[in-house]
């Protein structure tokens, strides 16, 4: 993707589409350890959604390694049955 002389972009149709970024509408910059973010101004749900999402990853970062791997499937399903 090339930057014009304005500064301007085009955004794929795709992306506009999944980040609710619709013809006219407003969008809002943000930086963020050296990386240029894009969103709908009304974009603070989908903010939260990351946020949401990165401590979920987190959560499962620390989580891995943690688990038996010596256990089944079935055997999982024994322990968990009926809680």
């Amino acid at each position: 993707m090339r930057v014009s002389a304005k500064g301007q972009v085009t955004i794929p149709k795709n992306l506009r589409d999944l980040a609710g970024i619709e013809a006219n509408s407003e969008v809002v910059f943000s930086l963020e350890g050296g990386r240029i973010f894009l969103e709908a101004k009304d974009g603070g749900e989908r903010k939260a959604d990351r946020q949401r999402l990165e401590r979920f990853l987190a959560a499962l970062d620390r989580l891995e390694g943690t688990g038996d791997p010596t256990l089944s499937a079935e055997d999982v399903m024994r322990e968990t049955r009926d809680r």
